[in-house]
């Protein structure tokens, strides 16, 4: 029995730290200040970086509504160049939710937290280059969009 409860605890503690993510919670800041300081996380007695890592935009020009899944954690695609005027749509395809917030550029947003099957958008209103993330899974979940006239 104490082998069981012992089990128990710890699978309960892993179900606990796994769950990053999957909170409904979320926090919507327009102030679009990013921190310089890369975010840590201890598993195991490793810190694990959370710094994002943003790709520069290639590919060719695309306009119109230009569509982002968010799928397994990741992002696709995660570079990408859009003329002024598009509107750039960003859909969950994950059982955990997820946000946009733009890091830096000519144009400053953040989303809610939004589930599987929900949507964001913007139009780009402005050239320039825009990085942004899903803040709760930034590691792997950074984007650059760079928008030309």
């Amino acid at each position: 029995m104490g082998r069981r409860l012992a089990t128990l605890a710890v699978c309960t503690a892993l179900a606990a730290v796994a769950g990053c993510g999957s909170s409904s919670s979320s926090s919507s800041s327009s102030s679009g200040a990013a921190s310089t300081k890369p975010a840590t996380t201890a598993t195991g007695g490793l810190k694990v970086t959370t710094t994002p890592k943003f790709a520069p935009a290639s590919g060719p020009v695309k306009s119109g509504t230009v569509q982002i899944a968010y799928r397994n954690i990741a992002i696709a695609p995660d570079a990408l160049r859009v003329k002024v005027g598009s509107t750039i749509k960003w859909t969950n395809f994950d059982t955990v939710a997820h946000n946009v917030t733009s890091e830096g550029g000519p144009q400053k947003f953040a989303s809610k937290g939004f589930g599987e099957g929900g949507t964001f958008e913007i139009k780009a209103l402005k050239p320039g280059v825009i990085h942004y993330e899903c803040t709760f899974h930034p590691a792997s979940m950074n984007g650059t969009i760079e928008v030309v006239s």
